[in-house]
């Protein structure tokens, strides 16, 4: 008998169903596993076999007979440890050890030698998945429990072993029968409750309070986040401005159901999940020496990179000149697109990348170039060689370009308060983000005033003739880009919903053109 069992794997982010068939003849002992499986598949026979032994049943090594495992489709790759589960129930099944109904159930878990379920990543696109394909139950290692029950209208059963998988899915005798002659089975795994979503914000961010001087800066960084603008950040060495970075996302807004579960997949599909659930935007900070492949994804078989761990969030990338600069050029398709491509000779696929950059740079090598407090030592064939890494495209698709200068040691000294909480802050930030889902709330892929098109702005952002005559005549003497252009009445539109102004007046725009970048680097 061939025993037909579902389960699922996560490559990249895409979820593949699979079905595991099992078949068992007679001939010499032979366990084979088909259909592409990588190595960690290969090896599942060798688990399988042992965690079956410890759980009180045949081993399948044992006796003379041959046992394919076929995982179809034949022609996608198979890889990881997550159908350990279902080829052990499918053997079972087939050796006629257990039976029960296979239909709309999926199976998924790496096992240990004694039967053991080992969780696994990916575990909530892999539910998700399953519920569009019309599954109803999803059985998966109890660590895995709470993240996968966060999707609705599917039952999510947490088990511990495969004794304990077993003992649920077999008929025990004297329990009726559903009125058509079909046996009952008897539960023995509950189903795990629907999970509850607690909002904790990460205490172990800087408050704003605590941060003195750069009034400029923090007002820059309030409008990034009301509208979803990429910020850049330049001063010399020790102003602040790692420390602003790591504040930004306490005032940034919490992330909704929907994000919630589509950043928790994406963390749980690349093993990067350390809380159960993520409902704060994710702040990545990659070091600079970090290679192309780890910012963007890739390798040979497609796998996401910081990029993508950052969507919904902040991708900080401090000392931003000093990264590869084929590195910050990646960054010009998901600053414009919010999703990266990954074209590979064996795959190609597409990750979500809607990120807020936060760049933070010297202006010169050595730091100290404007500084009132030290000389800067770099030559010009040094400054421009370092300006250089910084292409005009990437200036160009950054918003807000915030100068951090020097603080004077007696406002360190001040025992006056630094300023307002990030708690005070976020309250206008949330505010302005409120207007901003009224007013996109029927147009798809579009939440912020940064994610907005041309069209869009030729809608929701309207100048008046005077506004659009200083916007013109600035643009002129500012040599602006076309992108520069619509990114300025962009940064207008949120300003003006910071302000409370259905309409962008002339003293928003003005404020906006103050973030363009003004000769950082000359």
């Amino acid at each position: 008998m061939v025993a037909k069992i579902n389960s699922a794997q996560i490559i990249g982010l895409k979820t593949d169903i699979i079905e595991v068939e099992v078949d068992i003849n007679r001939g010499l002992q032979s366990f084979s596993i088909v259909g592409l499986p990588d190595k960690a598949v290969a090896e599942a026979k060798d688990r399988i076999n042992s965690a079956i032994k410890n759980s009180g049943f045949k081993a399948p090594q044992k006796g003379n007979k041959k046992v394919i495992v076929s995982l179809a489709p034949a022609n996608i790759r198979k890889e990881g440890s997550s159908f350990d589960l279902a080829i052990a129930l499918g053997y079972l099944y087939a050796a006629g050890e257990i039976k029960f109904q296979t239909k709309g159930k999926i199976f998924i878990g790496e096992m240990a030698l004694d039967g053991k379920l080992r969780p696994i990543n990916g575990a909530l696109l892999i539910v998700q998945k399953a519920k569009e394909k019309g599954f109803t139950e999803v059985y998966l290692p109890e660590e895995n429990a709470n993240e996968a029950a966060l999707i609705h209208d599917i039952t999510v059963y947490p088990c511990y072993s495969l004794e304990q998988v077993t003992n649920h899915l077999s008929p025990e005798l004297g329990d009726g029968d559903d009125g058509e002659g079909k046996s009952v089975l008897s539960p023995k795994i509950e189903p795990a409750p629907k999970t509850k979503i607690t909002f904790k914000k990460d205490l172990n961010n800087t408050d704003f309070s605590e941060i003195r001087s750069q009034q400029t800066a923090k007002r820059g960084l309030e409008i990034a986040a009301a509208g979803g603008h990429n910020v850049a950040m330049y001063g010399p060495p020790g102003t602040g401005k790692t420390m602003l970075a790591r504040a930004f996302t306490g005032i940034m807004p919490p992330l909704n159901i929907d994000q919630i579960i589509e950043v928790t997949g994406i963390h749980s599909a690349t093993g990067s999940l350390d809380t159960e659930l993520i409902t704060e935007p994710p702040f990545r900070s990659p070091h600079h020496t970090s290679s192309y492949v780890s910012l963007v994804g890739g390798g040979a078989w497609p796998k996401p990179g910081e990029i993508t761990l950052a969507h919904r969030g902040v991708l900080f990338l401090d000392e931003f000149p000093e990264f590869d600069k084929k590195v910050i050029e990646a960054l010009r398709q998901p600053l414009e697109d919010r999703v990266i491509s990954v074209a590979r000779a064996r795959s190609s696929i597409n990750f979500p990348a809607s990120f807020l950059l936060v760049a933070a740079l010297n202006p010169c090598p050595c730091g100290f170039k404007g500084s009132r407090v030290k000389d800067c030592t770099c030559t010009q064939a040094q400054i421009q060689k370092y300006s250089r890494k910084v292409s005009g495209p990437i200036i160009d698709r950054i918003d807000i370009w915030l100068d951090v200068p020097q603080i004077r040691h007696e406002e360190l000294s001040s025992k006056a308060p630094a300023g307002e909480s990030s708690e005070k802050i976020r309250s206008r930030v949330l505010s302005a983000r409120a207007k901003q889902n009224k007013r996109f709330e029927d147009i798809k892929n579009i939440s912020t005033n940064g994610e907005m098109g041309a069209k869009e702005l030729k809608k929701y952002a309207p100048l008046t003739n005077s506004s659009t005559k200083l916007l013109n005549d600035s643009a002129k003497r500012l040599n602006l880009s076309a992108r520069a252009y619509h990114r300025i009445i962009k940064l207008a539109r949120t300003i003006a919903d910071l302000d409370n102004s259905n309409d962008i007046q002339d003293q928003h725009l003005l404020e906006a053109l103050q973030y363009r970048p003004k000769n950082i680097f000359e």
